[in-house]
């Protein structure tokens, strides 16, 4: 099979493309689910301390594989028909089989996105680990966005794996001569800790000028995260790609969208994006740069 796909970069394209349909149908769930699960657990705490329930979240089971998907408008069971990634969604006509309600089109905008920066990711690297390891780092990468776009938190469930699957990674490196993705295990080391305590420097200078907290512990491990897969070197591309990115992103909204400039934005989107983006051409736009700096 290995040879196969070797011989053949379009199958093997072809391949990461229908597998990462299937997960990005699943990311949905997790991204809708994962903070539904997180609130019901901190108010099961307060319930224990406080004896004061909350009663407008699902009662029951409710994980990432129980209840099965449901229409929200009228509570209708999915059948497995009904969820065939992007394709059902169009048989469908972007409506509920049953009640005719809207889906909303961010179901099939996950599911086409996530194959389409795997497939970027397998045609980058070609067939092989570094491939697959991209692949993966990018299927922790969206959901980590979206979660954090909707509720201004990153689970600790995904971004403490991401870090230790990156850190142990680096302790099998079969690619030694490769700089991108399966680094060496002090890289990934201080790229873990330096990815972590340079937020949190930032954090608590800011803090301490402003009274505020600027940014979560959740950007904190995400850039730690991303140290432990990419190594220390790339986090000053990272840290001035997201800062920039989210600038310009967040006096766009002010301009056009009469944003309050008072309301937070999410800094771990424009991390996650950086971070992907420099796993695959962080050295051209940094050679590209000191050119550019340097003529």
């Amino acid at each position: 099979m290995i040879e196969l796909l070797s011989g053949s970069p379009a199958l093997f394209i072809v391949v990461v493309i229908a597998f990462t349909l299937l997960i990005g149908s699943f990311l949905n769930v997790v991204i809708y689910r994962l903070p539904v699960m997180m609130e019901r657990d901190w108010r099961e705490q307060c319930k224990q301390l406080c004896e004061s329930p909350g009663t407008d979240l699902p009662e029951g089971r409710f994980d990432l594989v129980i209840p099965r998907s449901r229409c929200p408008g009228c509570g209708n069971q999915i059948t497995a028909l009904q969820n065939v990634p992007v394709l059902s969604y169009l048989v469908l006509g972007g409506k509920c089989a049953n009640c005719k309600n809207p889906i909303s089109p961010r179901y099939p905008i996950v599911e086409a996105s996530t194959s389409l920066l795997a497939a970027i990711v397998a045609w980058h690297f070609g067939v092989g680990w570094e491939a697959l390891m991209g692949v993966v780092l990018t299927l922790f990468l969206i959901p980590i966005t979206m979660i954090d776009f909707d509720h201004q938190l990153i689970p600790d469930s995904i971004v403490l794996p991401l870090m230790w699957i990156g850190l142990g990674m680096s302790l099998f490196n079969p690619l030694p001569g490769s700089q991108t993705l399966f680094i060496s295990s002090g890289d990934a080391i201080i790229g873990a800790i330096a990815g972590y305590v340079s937020l949190w420097t930032v954090y608590q200078l800011f803090k301490l000028a402003t009274g505020k907290e600027g940014m979560g512990y959740g950007d904190f491990k995400l850039l730690a995260a991303l140290g432990a897969w990419l190594g220390w070197q790339q986090l000053p591309m990272i840290i001035l790609m997201s800062a920039v990115v989210g600038a310009v992103v967040g006096i766009a909204l002010i301009i056009f969208r009469g944003r309050d400039r008072q309301i937070p934005m999410p800094f771990g989107p424009f991390l996650a994006a950086a971070g992907w983006i420099t796993m695959l051409w962080g050295e051209q736009i940094w050679n590209a740069y000191m050119e550019i700096m340097f003529r």
